[in-house]
């Protein structure tokens, strides 16, 4: 990903300048700059463009993939495991690890073709809350494209990080 020449926007200046996307659903995000380095992790749950809920955090030392995973995981314990919701990620990688290869690597013992598994343990914990909440469905959306409640979720991960 290219690496952005302008400030990062607070949350507030996300809700006075952005107005793309879905306004319903579960919005996460992660950052970490420089990478490895100091990360953070947000998400939001909107429901006709109303904030129900939001979180975030930090850590000192991570990666990207670490808290894009991080945010995807505390985003999924406070969501309401009896409703239909959509989570999204900008995250190809934690879609598709997910949706996609998380079930055989649980059928082979945790174990893939090519080798380790990076974030196994963030992995596992996510894979285990979506098996528990088969009605969030898990989609991604594109970074960086002016959907306000992705820009917003980007806002609170970058958070005094």
């Amino acid at each position: 990903m290219a690496k952005r020449q302008t400030r990062q926007m607070t949350p507030e200046e996300v809700l006075e300048t952005q107005f793309g996307g879905p306004d319903t659903g579960i919005f996460t995000d992660g950052s970490c700059d420089p990478n490895p380095g100091r990360g953070g992790w947000g998400w939001v749950w909107v429901e006709d463009g109303k904030i129900l809920d939001r979180g975030n955090g930090r850590d000192p030392d991570t990666t990207n993939n670490r808290m894009e995973l991080k945010a995807l995981v505390e985003a999924f314990k406070k969501m309401p495991s009896e409703r239909e919701l959509v989570a999204y990620s900008d995250s190809q990688l934690c879609v598709n690890t997910i949706n996609e290869w998380a079930p055989g690597w649980e059928k082979r013992g945790w174990k893939r073709k090519g080798g380790p598994i990076k974030n196994l343990e963030l992995v596992q914990e996510l894979y285990a809350l979506a098996q528990e909440k088969p009605m969030i469905e898990l989609r991604w959306i594109r970074a960086h494209e002016g959907s306000r409640w992705n820009e917003y979720a980007d806002a609170l991960a970058a958070l005094d990080a």
